[in-house]
């Protein structure tokens, strides 16, 4: 009696105070053995679970919360199992209640979140679900943490009475894995635990617009908060940054309509953000144009994307010499930043002030599902294509990081990775901007001297770039310019085992490796500080699946599809303007081919051993152009290295070495070889020596001169 009036009068609180919200199947709490697992986002996260389930189920607390009288007057209402983490004994008591039948409830973290993230997550409550096979319910908490009975007071902004949202996912099992101790057993559950609730972090996100996204949070943080700083070293607020986005708005809907595209030529300024949000607040769709990718390039995107308007900036055309290539664009109207602000007359600038009082009046209705974005692949084996994505799955992308890696708002984000590249744009633009993280934009990765500086000046603690980029900023970077840096991580091309090594004895810093194609947004796996493995580009990000496909002549692994919430809309080609090619789908489900072969170990670590196209076929033998490349680093760590293939009249391809050592020799990649324990085949007898390796302006090597320079015999 007195429990159901607990669960009640609870019940009725959190509706009158916390407008609780509850999503899901209730059905799924009704099994023969129940393991309900939950994040931790505050101490009322165990009263929200007691007040709602439609089950009465034990609730597994650490042993300092029940001996806290003001928590034992709460747990006196209901059942509770108090246990310490610490003592291996104690996941016994949990196995008993669950092989009797009763439903529990349990925290896998142990701890109450201190990021905001998800925290280590504790191998007990796996083991006992995979001992008694026992049926898991994940339950989503939301809105707990800004609560002032979270533990982020300082780095999140709390309220007296946010929302919150309960979450019930459907049924999930762990199967006792199958390895040869306890131990192992024991830890490869943990692993699974941890994947479902990183699964449920993404499954239960928001589905909105990326506009939607970015007043979100500047709801949550407030138009006070500084969130933005480039070159020009004025920081801007949400408040300040909204006023630039509702400028802009007015003057997009003077030069296009709705649905249209718009081409962006600009660096990374505040301007740069602030178009791209006022472009999709007025449902115009932005094409992130690639300024390294010359005329050519530029024009073939125009063609793909049917752009007719770009929209850049008449300081950013003479900095970067670019006056001859924008003359060069037929049929295409270029705008001037500075020249459309004369477009804004009075009425415009009352109306910018006004909505500033309700920015959200600005916004076109827009489905999450409808296109946001067009990004354009690299070029480096041929035309670019326009690569669609939609609002939906840009920010599941986001949300993919962020279950991942624990930035909050005390990080500093330094973004030099241009926009126009993927990672650039969802993860050092998308994710801090809808997540309160402050940024600093640098409109170019190649200062290297100047980047490690800007890092120590402004405090940054996240850099992101290419193997090739952090191996340069290192040789001019004093130790101490990387002393707040938490997160340093690598992708676009495979990490230099030269560059780790010198991350870790010069600076202390382990550099995170992962992995990511611009047709999934797109980060697609990483290495994080809770799961990171040498050698490897990490594991899948939550949310998305894999499938390995045989390819012959490659013994270990297979060609890699992913699928999940992040692969984008579909394609826009050059041979056919205008029409989305959309993906293959099996059994409703959208697969991508990434064109990558790839290993993946027990763990789930996934490997890359190179392009499907870039493997050379030689006497009937496959060799990765990858594994040529690392014969080459290891003889010669210091210099830089790619290989190519050309055709060959006895075995069908021979590999070409282009490097920037004068004296290697096929002695020295003989050699080193045999240290790699790689095979004669994969050594090649065509080595030639350039200046430097020709390379896109992503930091990518550009395989398309390659391969033009491998045919020149």
């Amino acid at each position: 009696m007195l429990k159901a009036l607990f669960r009640n009068s609870m019940k009725l609180l959190c509706g009158v105070f916390f407008r609780l919200r509850i999503k899901g199947d209730f059905s799924v709490f009704h099994n023969p053995r129940t393991l309900i697992v939950a994040n931790h986002e505050s101490f009322i996260d165990g009263i929200l679970l007691a007040a709602h389930l439609p089950i009465d189920a034990t609730f597994v607390v650490h042993t300092t919360v029940a001996n806290n009288w003001f928590f034992r007057l709460f747990l006196s209402l209901t059942d509770y199992l108090a246990v310490d983490p610490t003592n291996p004994l104690a996941i016994k008591a949990v196995v008993r209640l669950l092989e009797a039948g009763k439903p529990v409830v349990i925290f896998p973290e142990g701890r109450i979140t201190t990021t905001g993230s998800l925290m280590k997550v504790y191998d007990g409550a796996a083991f006992a679900a995979a001992r008694t096979g026992a049926t898991i319910v994940p339950v989503r908490i939301s809105g707990a943490s800004r609560t002032f009975f979270s533990r982020l007071g300082g780095i999140y902004p709390r309220t007296l009475f946010p929302k919150i949202s309960l979450q019930v996912l459907g049924r999930r099992a762990i199967a006792m894995p199958e390895l040869p101790s306890a131990k192992a057993r024991r830890r490869k559950a943990g692993q699974l635990m941890r994947d479902i609730l990183l699964e449920m972090l993404v499954a239960t996100r928001p589905e909105r617009t990326l506009y939607r996204a970015y007043l979100d949070a500047q709801q949550a943080f407030g138009r006070q908060f500084s969130v933005v700083e480039d070159i020009s070293q004025n920081e801007e607020s949400y408040g300040s940054l909204t006023q630039k986005i509702i400028g802009l708005a007015r003057i997009v809907n003077q030069i296009s309509q709705a649905k249209d595209t718009i081409g962006v030529l600009l660096p990374n300024t505040t301007p740069t953000l602030a178009l791209l949000f006022a472009l999709s607040a007025r449902a115009r769709i932005p094409a992130m144009l690639n300024y390294s990718a010359g005329r050519d390039g530029i024009l073939a995107a125009c063609i793909a994307a049917q752009i007719k308007t770009i929209v850049t900036s008449r300081a950013f055309i003479a900095k970067g010499k670019l006056d001859a290539l924008i003359e060069q664009l037929p049929g295409i109207e270029v705008l001037y930043l500075e020249d459309l602000r004369s477009r804004l007359g009075l009425g415009d600038k009352l109306m910018i002030v006004l909505a500033q009082l309700l920015p959200s009046s600005i916004a076109i209705e827009q489905a999450p599902n409808d296109a946001a974005v067009i990004l354009f692949t690299s070029g480096s084996e041929g035309k670019p294509k326009g690569v669609v994505h939609s609002h939906n799955s840009l920010l599941a992308n986001v949300a993919q990081i962020r279950a991942l890696a624990d930035f909050t708002p005390r990080d500093k984000f330094m973004v030099a990775l241009p926009l126009f590249h993927s990672f650039g744009l969802t993860a050092c633009a998308l994710l801090p901007l809808v997540t309160g993280i402050p940024v600093f934009l640098y409109p170019s990765p190649l200062h290297y001297r100047i980047i490690p500086e800007i890092v120590y000046d402004r405090g940054c603690s996240v850099l992101f770039g290419t193997s090739t980029f952090l191996g340069n900023y290192a040789k001019f970077a004093h130790p101490y310019d990387f002393g707040r840096l938490r997160y340093v991580v690598a992708g676009a091309e495979k990490l230099n085992e030269t560059v780790r090594r010198n991350y870790i004895e010069q600076f202390g810093i382990r550099i995170l490796e992962g992995y990511g194609v611009t047709e999934c947004a797109p980060v697609v796996a990483v290495n994080v500080p809770m799961a990171s493995k040498i050698g490897t580009v990490g594991q899948l990000a939550p949310g998305m699946k894999l499938k390995l496909i045989p390819v012959a002549g490659v013994p270990e692994g297979g060609q890699l599809w992913v699928s999940g919430p992040n692969v984008m809309k579909g394609y826009l080609r050059y041979e056919n303007p205008g029409q989305l090619e959309v993906l293959p789908s099996e059994d409703g489900i959208t697969w991508y081919d990434t064109g990558d072969i790839v290993k993946l170990d027990a763990d789930g670590f996934i490997s890359i051993q190179g392009r499907a196209k870039r493997f050379a076929k030689i006497a009937g033998e496959m060799v990765s152009l990858e594994v040529v490349e690392q014969i080459a680093r290891q003889a010669a760590p210091d210099f830089m290295h790619a290989s190519s293939a050309r055709a060959d009249d006895a075995k069908g391809e021979a590999l070409v070495l282009f490097t920037t050592h004068a004296e290697l020799s096929r002695d020295n990649l003989l050699a080193a070889a045999r240290e790699l324990g790689a095979a004669e085949l994969a050594v090649p007898r065509d080595i030639r020596h350039v200046a430097a390796i020709p390379l896109l302006g992503t930091g990518k090597t550009d395989y398309l001169t390659l391969k033009s320079w491998a045919s020149d015999s």
